[in-house]
């Protein structure tokens, strides 16, 4: 793939430390809840929701025995706090009456889950069980695209491409880069390109100074 370590080294450098999941007491279940909270909302927003709800109950057993009321005051800042509480409680009683309450290490089990893509699977497995795993949102598949990396339609076809090209040592970095590289600078509409570290080696750059 072109210049690919290129690109992921002036990201890292640009974008130095992990911003997302990087807190002690991670785990399984958080990272899920949380993907679900980030549904749709900014990450602060996601932040905000989970500490708020982990700090009243952090496991499927204990967000059951939480008030409806409680719970959606708790996630509120999240958006969408009614049918996401709705979910996280469907949810929470799949893994209690199908895993034993502990959250799944597959793919394939974790999409049986109410209201989980192959993002939010993607993300268990990696930043909950630290296993190797290709977490792929709107921005990994925008800009995967738009510097080069795949020629893709979905998130989904960009994931599967991606698992095929891109050096497995770059899985677990590239969400959490390409997703602050689109939210500061790489944006949909108007990219910073004046200021990108990476204009040299984005195609997208490169073909519109054709």
């Amino acid at each position: 793939m072109r210049d690919v370590d290129i690109i992921f080294k002036l990201l890292r450098k640009k974008y130095p430390g992990r911003k997302f999941f990087s807190d002690i007491h991670v785990t399984p279940y958080r990272v899920l809840i949380s993907t679900i909270l980030s549904q749709r909302t900014k990450d602060a927003n996601t932040m905000k929701a989970s500490e708020q709800l982990f700090r009243l109950a952090d496991t499927p057993e204990k967000i059951l025995k939480l008030n409806v009321k409680k719970l959606e005051k708790a996630i509120r800042p999240s958006g969408f706090y009614r049918v996401k509480a709705k979910n996280i409680q469907i949810v929470s009683k799949q893994l209690i009456n199908d895993y034993g309450g502990k959250v799944p290490k597959s793919i394939d089990e974790l999409l049986k889950l109410r209201g989980v893509g192959r993002k939010t699977a993607n993300c268990v497995l990696l930043f909950g069980y630290r296993l190797l795993s290709l977490p792929v949102d709107t921005h990994v598949h925008h800009l995967s695209n738009r510097i080069g990396l795949v020629k893709t339609k979905t998130p989904e076809e960009t994931e599967l491409e991606l698992r095929k090209s891109l050096p497995k040592k770059y899985w677990m970095p590239i969400n959490e880069l390409l997703v602050r590289h689109g939210q500061t600078i790489c944006s949909p509409r108007n990219p910073k390109c004046g200021i990108c570290p990476i204009t040299r080696y984005c195609g997208h750059y490169n073909r519109q100074r054709l």
